[in-house]
């Protein structure tokens, strides 16, 4: 039975590489090669070499090459999952490793699954017209660090299902599980369709200007998708960017509390809030405001949060020091502006790790910091209103748009209110609830393309019209 010291032993850099730490305990998990520029260039060719023997297989044939895929994953899950653990920080158990490992396997069946068949455009006594989607060549996947395995097959998945090779460049904070995770992919697919180039961000640059990549994927913070757009420009390169964003959440006078508040909690607080689409502003109707805050405060005592080896813990630490200080940094300015405290915000300072306690901040400004700027963290700020035009505005304020949800006893007027709000996604009476058949992708500064279903897959070939 493999284990996580076999995964590590088959990554592991032949001499030096780079020493990576525990976010929970400090501890050495192992360490990562360092690629160079020339490393990239060497996977780049490698991956453009086999791709026209790639892209000629059928749909079929490449879909039971993700289905082994699928089948290998799962039989190294545990292992999977407790590197990933040790790496990126979050518990086994809760909806964290053990959920990620179980994602890949999943996210690479369904897109197994999808059917993309020539479209009939025209066919009269004029002609016949269809549009078919050809695969672009080389993709570029650029991942980051809060479900770096989870992500990675988000991406390589479709590209590889439209007949594109791969080269990813994963986080240099997580690259252990990145890496692992293609070995394991690449024990069932054809040599060298998929690639993995682990170093800093000057391989990141190098990734996305590539002048042999032709499309990249790319999923983080808005700054670095500006930096890539910039970077892809000389080679027109297509992209997909999934840039993050700072998810509203508006609970109408008419919800439950008590019903809607451990579903609230973990649209907010999964991955210990480290995830894109989380619930990052709670907007609560002024009726059931103090109902909304103590029901949430009830489930938030009562999830433990701890090293992710321990079964017992559902929430972890943050995964690097500089995510820790954002996340103390802004409950600090809200605390110091005078909001109220419901749960959390005394971080302990006699225990390993970047432990960040579970907080709920209430009776904010909607101009704090807390509120405008993503957290990507354990703090939820909760801010009241009288009206739900006031809600929405609120909503829409910020620059940034990728998903969003409504709370309601009533789906058609939840449905109502969220055809107001601009975000990618709107969910109802939940949040954060992707799926591998729907669309995927941002509104305004939070990206631009889809992912996921039919959709993704045709964001991961060229559009060809064969018309006569």
């Amino acid at each position: 039975m493999t284990t996580v010291e076999d995964l590590l032993a088959a990554v592991r850099p032949l001499e030096g590489g780079r020493e990576i730490e525990d976010p929970a305990t400090g501890e050495v998990v192992g360490r990562a090669p360092e690629h160079t520029a020339a490393d990239l260039d060497a996977a780049v060719a490698a991956a453009r070499a086999v791709q026209p023997g790639w892209g000629a297989l059928t749909h079929s044939q490449r879909s039971h090459y993700l289905n082994l895929a699928a089948d290998a994953v799962e039989a190294h899950a545990e292992p999977l999952a407790v590197l990933l653990s040790r790496e990126q920080g979050k518990p086994l158990n809760g909806p964290n490793a053990r959920f990620e490992v179980g994602a890949c396997a999943a996210w690479l069946r369904a897109t197994a699954s999808f059917e993309l068949e020539p479209e009939v455009l025209v066919d009269d006594e004029g002609g016949l017209a269809e549009l078919h989607y050809r695969p672009l060549g080389v993709v570029g996947a650029i991942g980051p660090w809060n479900w770096p395995m989870m992500i990675s097959v988000w991406q390589l998945a479709p590209a590889l299902r439209m007949g594109n090779t791969v080269v990813m460049k994963p986080s240099e904070y997580t690259p252990l599980s990145v890496l692992a995770l293609a070995h394991v992919l690449n024990t069932a697919m054809p040599a060298d369709v998929l690639h993995v180039v682990s170093g800093g961000r000057e391989v990141g640059e190098a990734l996305a200007s590539h002048p042999h990549v032709d499309k990249i994927m790319f999923t983080g913070s808005t700054a670095t998708g500006k930096a890539i757009i910039r970077s892809s420009a000389d080679t027109v390169k297509r992209l997909t960017l999934e840039l993050g964003g700072n998810d509203a959440g508006i609970v109408l006078p008419d919800a439950d509390p008590k019903a809607i508040a451990e579903d609230l909690f973990w649209g907010a607080f999964i991955n210990t809030g480290q995830t894109c689409a989380a619930l990052k502003r709670l907007y609560v109707h002024e009726n059931i405001y103090e109902d909304v805050v103590v029901a949430l405060a009830g489930v938030a005592e009562a999830m433990p949060m701890g090293v992710g080896l321990d079964e017992n813990n559902v929430l972890g630490p943050l995964q690097n020091k500089a995510q820790y200080d954002i996340v103390a940094n802004l409950v600090r300015a809200a605390t110091d502006a005078g909001a109220r405290v419901v749960v959390g915000a005394n971080p302990r300072a006699d225990q390993p790790g970047y432990f960040y306690p579970t907080t709920l901040i209430a009776d904010i400004d909607n101009n704090n910091p807390l509120v405008t700027e993503e957290q990507f963290g354990p703090a939820l700020p909760i801010i009241k209103y009288s009206n739900v035009d006031e809600a929405i505005a609120m909503a829409n304020a910020l620059d940034v748009g990728l998903g969003a949800s409504v709370w309601s006893a009533d789906p058609a007027q939840a449905r109502e209110v969220a055809a107001r709000i601009e975000a990618g996604t709107v969910w109802i009476n939940k949040h954060g609830a992707v799926d591998p058949r729907m669309p995927f992708g941002g509104a305004k500064q939070s990206g631009y393309g889809l992912e996921f279903g039919i959709e993704g897959l045709k964001g991961l070939g060229s559009p060809q019209v064969i018309s006569g």
